[in-house]
């Protein structure tokens, strides 16, 4: 079941009186409502863009790239997981598989509307989602992973502290604070483990040949440091790894390098792409697509 209503704010209007931004509800498997934005050109060929950890739909990149796609006349489609941004549910800190489940209830939805998924687009955690969903469904051909992490068993230490997995076999759960001192979001640890038994490389080895996935990564990323991304290129068989020199984990100084760069990939004619990047072609592709940042 699902809602949907009109919403168009002034800053959301286009030149292009044809372009509608709608505001659309969906019911996920769980029976709760994840809250998403529209981007209408008129076309059914539709992308969708998912955001990363602890973030939302209305964040950088997120709405860089849907108006990037919207300029080139291609509808997008960009929404809240559950127990984020807009929508219904409690936020848990594992959840990559049950937001792939996320994908695919609003996949089915824009499917049941008639609209074409041309691609599905993660940033960070949403990267690693839109690939395991690519892993399980096998139902969209074009794939792009910015920022993703390779390694899930990096960056907890970071976020819950040393001797985490002790600590949080004696208590059950972990609370997490900001620099301040103020709760953010408490850890279980069924939602540590979700994390931990998540398997990139099987899932990167499950991804057809047919679908085309491009990894595009910041070589100033402090979150996720680059030399991660060059392990995707390892095990998807039809891939293309792009570093955008500068850039951190949000391209925050690189929006319109980044967007150009996703825009580019998914325009790419099929029939000029020889399987994307292999083991022995990838150092020389990995150059070439490197942008320079514009002084």
């Amino acid at each position: 079941m699902s809602e949907t209503r009109w919403n168009r704010s002034s800053n959301e209007r286009s030149d292009n009186s044809e372009i509608q931004h709608r505001r659309v509800v969906i019911e996920n498997s769980h029976g709760e409502k994840l809250v998403g934005v529209l981007h209408d050109t008129g076309s059914t060929e539709t992308v969708v863009i998912c955001h990363g950890f602890r973030s939302s739909k209305d964040r950088i990149p997120m709405p860089t790239i849907a108006n990037v796609f919207e300029k080139a006349m291609i509808s997008s489609f960009r929404f809240d997981f559950a127990g984020n941004g807009e929508s219904q549910g409690s936020f848990e800190y594992g959840n990559y598989r049950r937001e792939a489940e996320d994908l695919r209830s609003v996949l089915q939805h824009l499917r049941g509307e008639n609209r074409d998924i041309s691609a599905i687009i993660g940033h960070s955690k949403g990267g690693s989602v839109v690939l395991l969903y690519a892993a399980k469904y096998k139902d969209v051909h074009t794939v792009v992973n910015i920022s993703g992490r390779f390694f899930l068993e990096r960056g907890i230490e970071m976020r819950l502290g040393k001797d985490y997995l002790k600590r949080i076999k004696e208590n059950g759960f972990i609370d997490v604070s900001n620099r301040k001192g103020k709760f953010e979001y408490r850890v279980t640890e069924e939602s540590l483990m979700d994390r931990l038994t998540t398997n990139t490389h099987e899932a990167c080895l499950s991804i057809h040949e047919n679908c085309r996935v491009l990894t595009v990564h910041g070589t100033h990323d402090r979150i996720v440091h680059v030399t991660e991304a060059s392990e995707f290129a390892k095990y998807i068989k039809n891939h293309k790894l792009c570093l955008i020199e500068g850039a951190d984990h949000e391209f925050t100084s690189h929006q319109h390098q980044l967007a150009s760069t996703v825009l580019s990939f998914f325009k790419m004619d099929l029939k000029k792409d020889e399987g994307g990047i292999s083991t022995s072609n990838r150092d020389r592709i990995r150059s070439a697509l490197t942008i320079k940042p514009r002084i």
